[in-house]
């Protein structure tokens, strides 16, 4: 398979067309759809098999750069670095189909002057908290012990499988941006649940606008029945879950994570679910996407896993698609995006946005960050 050259506009291409180009897939149909409907755009595909000078060709040209959240989707040669910036000159905007910009090397992008957004808020945060909520139900009922049970050995004696309601009990929300956020809502308002929060950035208003408490990871982790990683990948929240914090929670608790793999030591969750330290978990989310069969998290049963797809509902996606258009065709117009990751680029970008389009982008304010 070699690049796909897409034209989604109904203009002439000419100099003043808007480049985008996007490795192995952009999205839904709608992320087209809504630049033909509204831009003067040229939309084109590579994939790991675009020959080079092909693909330098097209890199070199790119305004914007459409890429996935996950690693696991694109080969090295086309995650955002220092050496993939070198390739794209006249790049302005990189921009991630989901939440998730662990592709991205932010600092590299800062110092290149190239704004990047990603689709968190609006586009899938009511899917993955849906997800994580799912998971809490299927542990706290032990619907997939009793599931694996029924079919693998005749007879069942009800009373082994007793579970325990959600109702008035303590969720740890680790991480209170759009997904945690939601989750908090759900918990309360559907199971009267006592909400405990930890969140680096979160500020007073925040906590109380979602009726979550707010404490510190420790105490968290030592008071919740349900511990629910909500928080994006960084150089900070890289390795958060190890040994140390599995040993602070409960006995009974669960662990839940739709976030990132990495953010949790696997190795550590595994031995405190083998010494019962905790109760099981729900794992969406993994150092290797998809996990191998043989993977030793996979054995108990007192795990739920899915292969990262707590934010892919047909519904999210298209919302997804259509927020990255739109975000990215209003950059194009010089309006400030509503999901900028690194805002210190604001200046240098805005300089660069002159020099390749002809005109001033809005002046930058600050944003709060989820």
């Amino acid at each position: 398979m070699t690049a796909v050259n897409e034209e989604v506009s109904s203009h002439r291409m000419t100099d003043a067309c808007r480049r985008i180009v996007y490795v192995n897939r952009y999205g839904e149909p709608a992320f087209a759809e809504t630049l033909t409907h509204n831009g003067q755009v040229v939309l084109q595909g590579l994939t790991d098999r675009t020959p080079r000078g092909e693909a330098d060709e097209m890199l070199r040209r790119a305004h914007a750069y459409q890429i996935s959240s996950a690693k696991s989707h694109m080969g090295p040669d086309y995650l955002v670095s220092d050496t993939l910036l070198a390739r794209m000159p006249s790049l302005l905007i990189v921009s991630t189909i989901g939440a998730g910009y662990d592709t991205v090397d932010l600092d590299a992008c800062t110092r290149a002057g190239v704004a990047v957004v990603n689709q968190s808020g609006g586009g899938n945060a009511e899917a993955v908290a849906e997800h994580v909520l799912a998971m809490m139900l299927c542990l706290s009922k032990r619907v997939l012990e009793s599931d694996r049970h029924m079919r693998r050995t005749a007879g069942i004696v009800r009373d082994h499988y007793v579970g325990r309601n959600l109702q008035g009990k303590t969720v740890g929300i680790v991480g209170l941006g759009n997904v945690g956020g939601r989750l908090a809502q759900m918990c309360r308002a559907a199971f009267g649940m006592r909400v405990l929060a930890y969140s680096e950035s979160g500020t007073d208003e925040r906590y109380a606008s979602f009726g979550a408490v707010k404490a510190t990871l420790d105490d968290l982790l030592r008071q919740a029945d349900f511990v629910a990683i909500c928080c994006a990948l960084n150089d900070r929240t890289r390795g958060l879950m190890g040994s140390r914090e599995f040993a602070l929670m409960q006995s009974h608790a669960y662990f839940i994570t739709a976030a990132r793999g990495g953010i949790h030591d696997e190795n550590a969750l595994l031995e405190a679910l083998r010494h019962k330290r905790i109760a099981g978990a729900g794992i969406d989310v993994w150092d290797v996407e998809p996990p191998p069969p043989d993977h030793p998290l996979l054995a108990f049963d007192t795990v739920v896993a899915s292969p990262h797809i707590g934010g892919a509902t047909l519904e999210s996606r298209r919302d997804a698609s259509i927020g990255a258009a739109q975000q990215m065709l209003d950059m194009f117009a010089g309006r400030r995006p509503p999901r900028l990751l690194n805002p210190d680029v604001w200046e240098a970008y805005s300089s660069r946005f002159k020099d390749v389009l002809g005109f001033y982008p809005e002046k930058q304010v600050s944003l709060p960050r989820a």
